[in-house]
């Protein structure tokens, strides 16, 4: 399904009326990138327990060997893989280059955003591109966490746990995230399901406040009366078809 040439013009009046622009990204994201949601796989991990036992904070603590043999399964392309930015996201960083003042809220923990080049980008869930010691909060890169199956410390020896906001984990950013929805003269959701609470709500706060709200997503969300505009279409089409 594509965007009508009625439904562009509507959020490209959207884009150009608000200076200060709070964009929440979803794993739709980043499938253009060739990235899938990573709810999609089905390995080994998932006879035996569900992704949130698996991908949590007691898991880790429990067994953080078999925690680090199952993340690696399930990130396993992420992990690897060489994944470019694509038109979405640059689009995104174009406007910031044009002149607008926009902060990224993204559920995605692969980098993508950083890399085409917006500036203001809250990683709400964290990122795959590091690792830290949970004893003494030595980080680490994600090149050193390949060379381990297991990744030990170089400090203390201790097993490091990745950058990503477990199951189990509170969102550190979450109240920055509200207050930067909040700030905004536009809220954009791309790629986003809104299924995951709390980072869900934002829409919700944001149409109460009366900000204007607008989604691209190849499917409905159960929040989609909350927008003022919803397409149902590729995020990369959509954007191609729109100037920052």
């Amino acid at each position: 399904m594509s965007a009508t040439e009625q439904q562009r013009q509507d959020l490209q009046q959207l884009i150009d009326d608000a200076g200060r622009i709070a964009v929440l990204t979803g794993a739709g994201m980043s499938t253009e990138s060739g990235i899938p949601d990573f709810r999609s796989v089905d390995g080994l991990w998932s006879r035996d327990l569900s992704l949130a036992d698996v991908v949590s904070i007691d898991y880790f603590r429990r067994a953080p060997a078999a925690f680090w043999q199952a993340f690696r399964e399930i990130f396993r392309i992420k992990l690897v893989g060489d994944y470019q930015p694509n038109d979405g996201h640059r689009f995104l960083a174009a406007l910031e280059q044009a002149g607008k003042e926009v902060t990224i809220l993204t559920q995605n923990i692969d980098g993508l955003h950083g890399r085409a080049g917006n500036r203001r980008v809250l990683e709400m869930h964290g990122t795959l591109l590091s690792a830290s010691c949970p004893d003494c909060e030595t980080p680490h890169t994600l090149d050193y966490v390949q060379q381990h199956e297991v990744p030990p410390c170089r400090r203390c020896g201790a097993v490091l746990k990745p950058d990503v906001v477990l199951y189990g984990e509170a969102v550190p950013l979450i109240d920055v995230a509200f207050q930067a929805a909040l700030n905004a003269d536009l809220l954009l959701v791309m790629g986003s399901s809104l299924e995951v609470s709390p980072v869900n709500l934002i829409p919700l706060e944001a149409a109460r406040a009366g900000i204007p709200c607008a989604l691209i997503n190849y499917t409905p969300t159960r929040f989609d009366s909350l927008f003022d505009l919803c397409i149902q279409a590729g995020i990369g089409e959509t954007c191609r078809g729109l100037h920052a």
